[in-house]
């Protein structure tokens, strides 16, 4: 017997009541905290692992052992047609033996990660998912983009209107007929020019679950690869398994390049135009089993079914070899002669992925039901010196920031002078990789530095110069007595 059993034991004998009426108001004072404190998780059947929702009423069994009813009468149905243990059925067996104890089993233990929440029942009154207060306005929310983006004006302003519209219509009451229509987004442009640090940046300011998932590991249902319920899944992660605010999150897809079709193939094309016709259902809207904690459908895994029709998806893709089919449909004017447009005046655009149409994405290998899901399509800029070097410096989170932090704490100063960032962002150019190549540059350049410093410790400040970088100087170095007090 526990100890606070034994206080209320000798409580009961000094007043000289009743035992039993003190026990009975503590077990109803236990139920009640019970009451008051449900389980916010659905419970899952052990055998098959559906839950409740999906399963009915689930059978509780010594052990820890949940089942559902199916599973039970699949267990019985199966004893019958063996014969029973030793050739005896089911209905003569001698009742001991009937009860088998299951305390030795164990209940299978469900992983956190694989439990979904309850849903609230639809008498309950409840709140909105979300209101127009928790949803910053375009203006609001681009402004905050602006400080961890430089550039991309025309992306930040398309993603900051499309989003404060999505949860604007899912805030709209429907009682005078009108339904606002979901509109995804399709973002176009080159590799390092921001795609996807726009939407995870997006993720961090919003309060909203968002997931980003990659379209090439993407491939037909049945065969080696993720199913397009992956995608779903990992929204369902990002919202903690409750799938009232996973449907009304944001996914991002990137690479959607990646399933265009294959031109002149022989084999079948289980990762291009199959899975642009497996996401047309859940672009537009629609009831999908998604399996819970995994990115694949098995026995060993629960299920339970998303609504996708308030969930707003952004595509994006690099495109290769696009700017080629645009400059193919621009030339088609061209002509020999005076005030003639020459074959060759677009080769030096290089925002010619603006100029996009729909029938150079058709013609890139996407089909026209994909293309038809997707009204909104952006496209970022491509990166100039000059946009590389406000890159280096100027957001929130900019790469020299976070090197000037790791030499404050050895309390060094760093700076970069102008010709040096000049010479970083020109090498940036060369290797045609975006912003990406930065870091991948001053790794190299700041080696030596983050190597000889911390080896003494009178250096107080460092100057990366022009020099240095082109390799016929060295940096600037000051030691700490002769630094301004």
């Amino acid at each position: 017997m526990s100890e606070e059993n034994k206080e209320y034991l000798e409580l009961a004998e000094e007043d000289g009541g009743e035992v039993l009426h003190i026990e009975e108001e503590k077990e109803d004072l236990v139920s009640e905290e019970k009451d008051e404190k449900p389980d916010e998780y659905e419970e899952v059947c052990s055998v098959c692992r559906r839950p409740e929702s999906k399963a009915g009423k689930l059978i509780h069994m010594p052990g820890g052992l949940t089942i559902c009813n199916d599973c039970m009468q699949k267990a019985f149905d199966m004893f019958n047609q063996q014969g029973g243990m030793n050739g005896f059925s089911l209905q003569n067996m001698p009742f001991d033996m009937k009860m088998i104890d299951l305390t030795n089993l164990g209940g299978v233990e469900i992983p956190q990660r694989q439990k979904v929440k309850k849903k609230k029942n639809k008498g309950e009154e409840e709140k909105p998912a979300f209101s127009m207060k928790d949803i910053p306005a375009p203006h609001r929310l681009k402004a905050m983009l602006d400080e961890y983006v430089v550039g991309q004006e025309k992306a930040k302003k398309t993603l900051s209107v499309a989003v404060y519209n999505h949860y604007k219509r899912l805030a709209a009451d429907e009682k005078d007929g009108v339904e606002i229509e979901k509109s995804n987004v399709l973002m176009i442009g080159p590799t390092g020019s921001g795609k996807t640090y726009l939407v995870r940046t997006l993720a961090k300011l919003l309060q909203v679950p968002l997931a980003i998932a990659d379209a090439t590991s993407l491939t037909e249902a049945g065969y080696i690869g993720d199913d397009i319920e992956s995608v779903l899944s990992k929204l369902l992660a990002a919202a903690e398994n409750d799938v009232d605010r996973a449907e009304h999150g944001i996914v991002f897809i990137d690479e959607i390049d990646k399933i265009a079709k294959k031109k002149n193939t022989n084999t079948r094309d289980v990762s291009g135009e199959s899975v642009q016709q497996e996401l047309l259902k859940m672009l537009e809207g629609a009831a999908m089993e998604v399996p819970v904690g995994s990115g694949s459908k098995n026995a060993m895994v629960p299920m339970t079914t998303i609504d996708t029709k308030n969930i707003l998806f952004i595509c994006g893709g690099a495109f290769p070899d696009l700017e080629d089919i645009i400059k193919e449909r621009l030339n088609q004017q061209s002509a020999i002669g005076f005030r003639a447009q020459l074959k060759d005046q677009f080769d030096q655009d290089k925002n010619i992925l603006s100029k996009v149409q729909m029938e150079d994405l058709r013609k890139f290998g996407m089909i026209p039901e994909f293309l038809g899901r997707l009204p909104i399509v952006v496209t970022l800029e491509a990166l100039t010196k000059d946009f590389l070097v406000k890159i280096l410096r100027e957001p929130k989170n900019a790469i020299l920031k976070q090197y000037e932090k790791l030499l404050a704490m050895d309390e060094v100063q760093l700076i970069f002078d102008e010709g040096a960032l000049e010479v970083i962002a020109e090498r940036a150019m060369e290797k045609g990789t975006g912003a990406r190549a930065l870091r991948a540059i001053l790794e190299e350049y700041m080696l030596d530095i983050m190597y000889e410093i911390p080896k003494d410790l009178n250096i107080g400040r460092v100057t990366i110069t022009r020099e240095y970088l082109e390799n016929t100087g060295g940096p600037r170095i000051e030691l700490r007595g002769q630094l301004p007090s």
